[in-house]
């Protein structure tokens, strides 16, 4: 049953892009040896399920404003006064989206007792042991490209 309630969230969670601080953590595998309750189980589903509008209208919105504000880049003729309206526009999207993500999080955290908060800490995957792009690096003009630099 989780399978499927996983199913149907997980692409409206996707698209709702959290902030890097924040972790999903009730669409994990690690949650499935928690003993979880068939009562919490049924909370979080109404609670993802009660979200799921709001999720996709924030995401959208912050969608929007980037589209706006790439096009403001893009024109040659666009003035600053609205390319600042934009940024502000962009601005209060994210803020939005991090506000009802930490709502959606703080909700879903409240189902869950003290020690299996504690358990689900010790699983989350820390910062460091995420996988990071690595940058790109531009070969110096003054070498030829693949040679080692000079000591």
């Amino acid at each position: 049953m989780i399978r499927y309630l996983f199913a149907l969230i997980l692409p409206v969670l996707a698209m709702a892009q959290p902030p890097r601080s924040f972790f999903p953590w009730w669409e994990s595998p690690m949650t499935r040896d928690m003993n979880l309750t068939d009562q919490q189980r049924l909370q979080i589903r109404t609670i993802l399920r009660d979200t799921r509008g709001p999720m996709i209208d924030v995401r959208g919105a912050v969608e929007k404003a980037e589209a706006e504000l790439e096009d403001l880049f893009n024109d040659e003729g666009s003035n600053q006064q609205r390319s600042y309206e934009a940024i502000e526009n962009l601005v209060k999207a994210r803020g939005d989206m991090t506000r009802a993500f930490a709502q959606l999080s703080l909700r879903l955290r409240a189902v869950l007792t003290t020690q299996q908060w504690h358990e689900l800490q010790k699983r989350r995957p820390r910062p460091e042991q995420r996988e990071r792009p690595q940058p790109m690096r531009r070969p110096r003009q003054d070498r030829p490209q693949g040679q080692p630099p000079q000591q």
